[in-house]
């Protein structure tokens, strides 16, 4: 039982890899212990953003993620 975690962007950089799985079920503090310190230092910004199961959560500390769900570390875009 896993949940999926990509890292985008600028957060692929600071985790070292594209995605990594971790136990389920998975809420904001576990992710916050799991991945990275580096990107869990990242994830606390407010223009850092969480998907779940293809859906932006509008309060990333409400993560829930379940046994086969995919979730998202969305940066702050950028561009010009």
């Amino acid at each position: 039982m896993s949940v999926r975690v990509l890292f985008l962007g600028s957060l692929r950089d600071s985790a070292d890899a594209p995605e990594a799985d971790y136990p389920a079920p998975l809420d904001w503090q576990g992710l916050l212990a799991a991945v990275p310190a580096a990107v869990a230092e990242q994830l606390r910004e407010p223009h850092v953003h969480v998907a779940c199961a293809g859906k932006v959560l509008s309060d990333k500390t409400d993560l829930a993620a379940q046994d086969g769900d995919e979730v998202a570390l969305l940066p702050p875009v950028s561009g010009g």
